[in-house]
């Protein structure tokens, strides 16, 4: 008999993949977190009936999460990423040479050893590696006690609902601005142009008051509702139209160019529209 698993990703859209395996089904402290094996996409990580990687389409988000915020800031040292506990993001981070220390702070230490587990090529960066440290606690209350620390802040979270809510308020953003040094810049996962606008539009808005530059760009991630994804940077300093991408040193990546980096800021009209708010 078939398997499949499907998530409904709106009242009147679901993904459906044919699954040949479920690994791993539990209720964490905070969230209900499935490992299934599907054909299409490989092992993946769901939570609360939501796609949160999988092993096939994971290096676009990860790398579009992470590679845009590191080569606009011209000398990241200190890095820190909220959520995030396959440890993708931290993955990319460390391929940059002037990041000294990388700092994972998680609030659900499951996803942490689970993807130890089943997802090995994308948290193998979370064991052994001397510039990354593992933090499984509130990623809000680490912000608010981390005054002027960090250079990049990436806001790896899952989408706004349970344990996340709060990654998306006006407070975290500010807390975000005053955990960055004076030149610091952030980058937080935003959502689906098509299905979550209205969070894109309050994002930007609230990131505005904050921020002197915003700036939303823009990728394509197939396990993702819409298959189109959203990333807003908030920066004290540095833009990414500023970046000379003659002068980049070099990492290897799947998806991620310094052109593509450039061009993912060219916004359709429509996204155009959500970021200004009309």
């Amino acid at each position: 008999m078939e398997m499949w698993y499907t998530e409904k990703q709106t009242p009147s859209v679901s993904l459906s993949l044919k699954t040949t395996k479920t690994l791993h089904v539990e209720q964490t402290e905070f969230q209900h977190l499935a490992m299934i094996e599907t054909e299409a996409f490989g092992r993946m990580l769901v939570l609360d009936g939501m796609v949160q990687t999988s092993v096939v389409d994971e290096f676009v988000y990860h790398e579009m999460i992470a590679h845009p915020a590191l080569y606009t800031h011209p000398n990241p040292k200190n890095v820190l990423v909220i959520g995030g506990g396959d440890g993708g993001t931290i993955r990319e981070i460390i391929k940059h040479p002037s990041v000294e220390k990388a700092t994972l702070v998680e609030i659900d230490g499951r996803i942490i050893e689970l993807s130890k587990q089943y997802l090995p090529e994308i948290a193998v960066a979370l064991t052994g590696e001397p510039k990354v440290e593992v933090k499984v606690e509130d990623g809000i209350k680490h912000i608010n006690e981390s005054k002027n620390t960090y250079d990049v802040i990436l806001v790896d979270s899952t989408e706004p609902v349970g344990p996340a809510v709060g990654l998306f308020s006006q407070d975290f953003y500010q807390g975000i601005y005053d955990a960055l040094k004076e030149d610091g810049l952030m980058v937080a996962q935003t959502e689906s142009p098509f299905f979550n606008g209205d969070l894109i539009t309050s994002v930007n808005k609230r990131l505005r008051n904050i921020f002197p530059y915003v700036k939303t760009y823009l990728a394509s991630i197939p396990t993702y509702p819409s298959g189109l994804w959203s990333f807003t940077m908030g920066s004290k300093k540095y833009k990414i139209e500023d970046v000379d991408i003659n002068n980049l040193y070099s990492i290897e990546t799947k998806y991620f160019t310094p052109e593509l980096m450039l061009a993912s800021t060219k916004l359709p009209k429509f996204v155009q529209d959500l970021v200004k708010g009309e």
